[in-house]
């Protein structure tokens, strides 16, 4: 048997190197001899990538290195465990390197999953889906008014999607003609390779060249959509918003959105709503808030007043007497409806008293008799109490 390199020669480390010193060097090392990063030389660079992870089987495992330290690579076993160089019969196995897979290495994983199948003998086989696929989800916004999102409305957007090719149907191929099934791949999408060698079965899995992946071949491309099965369009869509959306909720209308592939669903259309602000009404929950400005008399002596309603209609409500600026008054049901629930906020006002800044001869002396009767210092200046 020929004299195996030591494994420290091999990663580019001291024999004093720590565990993650060994993770490093073994990281970049399989990197650079992996057979699919080295296309133009790919059996010199296999050998070197075992010859990698044998060290690094070995040194990564604490007793194995203290095995191979005080024996060497050719010592009671070998420098392996039971059944072979990488025990398991022959199998590499994730577990025995003292981590889990190639998760460690982050992206490192993937490159192992594609050139291992998954792991040696077909361990980890990852079987790429090629059946149904729904269509990708497409995001729009919409600005409404505040009274749009209290009564609701129906409303026209124009959208930018892939739609169905109307001269072939989605096949991508020609009127009259079929795609085939891809004989390189078998329709799977993939090309799957088993060779045997000293480390047992290793099994390569790439994309089918031929089809790239579609498992299909199209002979006779539609001319219409270029083999692609779809035409880019820009369809009207109407959209109902319900009443009582609130700002930056969104509508959902399913089946909206991209076309499937292979007979998957079309995906949903996501409608992101922008309320707009208003000059008068406020919206707290489903409550509607909103300002009110009285008189002087009117605060003083009550009134029967005209509220406004977010839908243009007008409710009657009497103050009593006496109100204060600030008070706050409510008129039930007369909110938002709940897009979730039968509930409906209450429409909530705030009396803002007004004091008059011009008053007219008349007004004053008024204003100065009650102001006498109230037991009140009377105005000293000519412009009075209010000028």
């Amino acid at each position: 048997m020929a004299t195996k390199r030591d494994y420290y020669e091999v990663l580019g480390v001291n024999k004093n190197a720590t565990d993650d010193e060994i993770k490093k060097a073994y990281r970049k090392l399989a990197k650079k001899y992996h057979p699919d990063a080295n296309p133009d030389n790919k059996e010199e660079a296999e050998a070197k990538f075992k010859e990698v992870n044998e060290a690094y089987e070995n040194l990564s495992d604490p007793q194995k290195r203290k095995m191979y330290d005080q024996f060497g690579a050719n010592g009671p076993q070998g420098g392996f465990g039971q059944g072979g160089p990488f025990g398991n019969g022959g199998y590499y196995s994730y577990s025995s390197s003292g981590f889990d897979g190639f998760s460690d290495f982050g992206d490192l994983g993937d490159i192992f999953s594609t050139f291992f199948g998954g792991g040696f003998g077909g361990r980890r086989n990852s079987t790429r889906k090629n059946g149904p696929v729904k269509g990708a989800d497409l995001n729009v916004r919409m600005e409404i008014t505040f009274e749009q999102a209290f009564m609701g409305v129906e409303k026209e957007i124009v959208i930018t999607r892939d739609e169905e090719c109307s001269h072939c149907h989605g096949t991508g191929a020609k009127p009259g003609t079929s795609p085939i099934k891809c004989p390189t791949c078998n329709g799977t999408g993939q090309v799957t390779q088993v060779q045997n060698t000293i480390l047992g079965q290793m099994q390569t899995t790439r994309t089918c060249s031929a089809c790239h992946g579609t498992g299909e071949i199209i002979n006779n491309p539609c001319e219409n959509c270029n083999g692609k099965g779809t035409i880019r369009k820009q369809p009207k869509i109407k959209v109902k918003i319900p009443a009582g959306i609130d700002d930056n909720q969104t509508v959902v209308l399913r089946g909206e959105g991209e076309p499937g592939k292979k007979g998957g669903p079309k995906g949903d259309l996501y409608i992101t709503v922008k309320v707009k602000k208003h000059s008068v009404f406020t919206r707290k929950g489903n409550n509607v808030l909103c300002e009110i400005p009285i008189t002087i008399t009117q605060a003083s002596l009550g009134a029967e007043l005209e509220i406004p309603m977010v839908d243009g209609s007008k409710e009657k409500y009497k103050i009593p007497e006496g109100t204060q600026t600030g008070s706050k008054f409510n008129i039930r049901n007369k909110g938002f409806k709940s897009v979730s629930s039968n509930s409906v906020g209450d429409f909530i006002f705030t009396v803002i008293v007004q004091t008059p800044k011009r008053l007219s001869k008349e007004q004053r002396e008024l204003l100065t008799q009650l102001a006498k009767t109230m037991n009140e210092q009377p105005p000293v200046k000519k412009r009075g109490l209010f000028g």
